[in-house]
């Protein structure tokens, strides 16, 4: 399957949630109100999902975690949601993002920004997760 259309419902599914949530709260809020009002929007979509899950991550072949990670959300066990509410995304944003899907070893991720005055996402796509 070509990787840009992996999980492609699931992860439309997930920006509607969002739009959802920024058309009623708008901007403004911090990213926690965001994120359970997200939680929210899943259950009514019947969308699983698990809420920052702490995942261990390790260097190189050493078998001991040298500290942890926490992504907002894991949805279905298929795709990372990283949430953020900042006036913009930056490449900061975009590299603890890619930074997660490595720890959760996933493919496929979304970045959403519920801060701006629109919302911004960005899917994100690992080649190899198993590799790192």
């Amino acid at each position: 399957m070509n990787t840009d259309l992996k999980h492609s419902n699931l992860t439309k599914k997930i920006i509607g949630a969002s739009f959802e949530v920024h058309n009623f709260l708008g901007n403004g809020f911090q990213e926690v109100i965001y994120q359970r009002a997200l939680a929210i929007e899943f259950e009514n979509a019947e969308l699983p999902f698990e809420r920052e899950i702490e995942q261990q991550i390790f260097y190189k072949d050493r078998d001991f975690p040298i500290g942890t990670r926490r992504a907002d959300f894991v949805v279905d066990q298929k795709v990372m949601v990283e949430i953020k509410a900042v006036s913009g995304l930056n490449d900061v944003h975009l590299a603890q993002a890619l930074n997660y899907l490595k720890a959760y070893r996933l493919e496929i991720g979304l970045l959403i920004n519920l801060g701006a005055k629109s919302v911004e996402y960005k899917r994100l796509i690992l080649t190899n997760p198993q590799s790192v």
